[in-house]
């Protein structure tokens, strides 16, 4: 009985002195981005999973100042501006990303970006992240078409049905399928709709097969669709993620009416990864930046705009999420038969869909 004690008190005593070396830890870290004093992102518009109160509740609580580059970029964009920004510390160069799964072990095989563990590393699922730290899953979400109801009267409720002479001149992606992780996904979607038990490639090419009709259909539009597009009729149905879509449904608050569908086939899940530039001017302040981006708090403001934090099952059984964000998601049955692809069957497709977009579909979107 005594050992027992002696053995609980000793364990006490680790775990005390383990959250006292963390909390020194991070104040070390907060002092050393002080000093640097900034933080330059990339490719985070404010009405994307919430970026905008993400990115001033990071403001708030430290006091950095936060240099935002081209907030509509896509993954490739940002990839590409590491790499041309490589031996630059200016303002043009960032020091995160925050791209789709298969750019993630992309950036790490070109050495674009620099291993980090977040204080909450161990609940962030194995297969949403790379050993040493690379990158890591951050949130999710499934592509659904968001929908102008002012415009479309009677709303498709599988990819199939945007094939239908009632959706002319009226479908847009949310994103240059040949660089956007967003868009690669919608077609990705859509092939998987047609080809449910295809190879990463089968898959594929089905997505590029279905857009090639749609476009020849007359129901595909050329641009990358927006919430002001949408709004004014331009795109009247756009498809991209469901957050994005749930979040700009209430932006317009009514006008116009927008209806958010998840697809009956084809539910394609994406997880999206942060990872810190291997040349980041400001590498303290962009670690910093994860510490909070994986934090309950900054975890739980991912799910105000209908993102599913990468945390959501460890805080769930922790209790730390609350009834009222959960109630405010769509219903769990549209998330049931989500697929959720590997980085390799990502990778995959994602070489298939960006060489063969041009060939097949022959839609140049901008």
């Amino acid at each position: 009985m005594l050992k027992r004690s002696i053995s609980l008190i000793a364990l006490v005593a680790m775990s005390t002195s383990a959250a006292f070396a963390q909390e020194a830890s991070l104040d070390a870290l907060v002092a050393a981005a002080k000093e640097e004093g900034q933080l330059t992102t990339i490719a985070l518009p404010h009405d994307w999973c919430n970026y905008g109160e993400v990115i001033a509740g990071f403001k708030a609580k430290y006091g950095l100042t936060v240099n935002e580059l081209n907030p509509d970029a896509g993954s490739a964009d940002e990839i590409e501006a590491v790499k041309a920004n490589k031996g630059n510390t200016g303002p043009q160069a960032p020091d995160v990303l925050d791209v789709g799964l298969s750019f993630g072990p992309a950036a790490q095989a070109e050495g674009l970006v620099q291993p980090y563990k977040v204080a909450t590393w161990d609940e962030i699922p194995d297969d949403a992240k790379d050993a040493d730290g690379h990158w890591y899953g951050d949130y999710y979400g499934v592509l659904s078409f968001e929908i102008n109801k002012d415009i479309v009267e009677t709303a498709p409720t599988d990819w199939e049905d945007l094939l239908k002479p009632d959706y002319a001149n009226s479908v847009a992606l949310a994103g240059d399928p040949r660089a956007s992780s967003q868009a690669i996904q919608a077609v990705y979607a859509a092939g998987l709709s047609r080809k449910p038990d295809g190879s990463p490639t089968e898959i594929a090419e089905a997505g590029l097969q279905f857009f090639k009709e749609l476009n020849a259909a007359g129901n595909f539009v050329p641009v990358i669709g927006k919430p002001a597009s949408l709004a004014q009729g331009t795109t009247p149905i756009m498809i991209r993620w469901d957050y994005n879509a749930l979040s700009g449904r209430d932006t317009l608050a009514g006008n116009p009416e927008v209806e958010v569908v998840v697809p009956k086939t084809g539910v394609l899940a994406g997880v999206y990864v942060q990872a810190i530039s291997a040349y980041a001017p400001h590498p303290n302040a962009a670690k910093l930046w994860m510490e909070y981006l994986y934090s309950d708090e900054g975890q739980l403001a991912w799910l105000k705009g209908y993102c599913h934090p990468i945390r959501f099952n460890a805080m769930a059984e922790a209790g730390k999420i609350p009834q009222d964000l959960l109630d405010r998601l769509p219903p769990v049955e549209a998330y049931n038969a989500a697929k959720f692809p590997s980085v390799a069957e990502q990778d995959e497709a994602k070489a298939v869909i960006t060489a063969k977009w041009d060939e097949v579909v022959g839609a140049n979107v901008q």
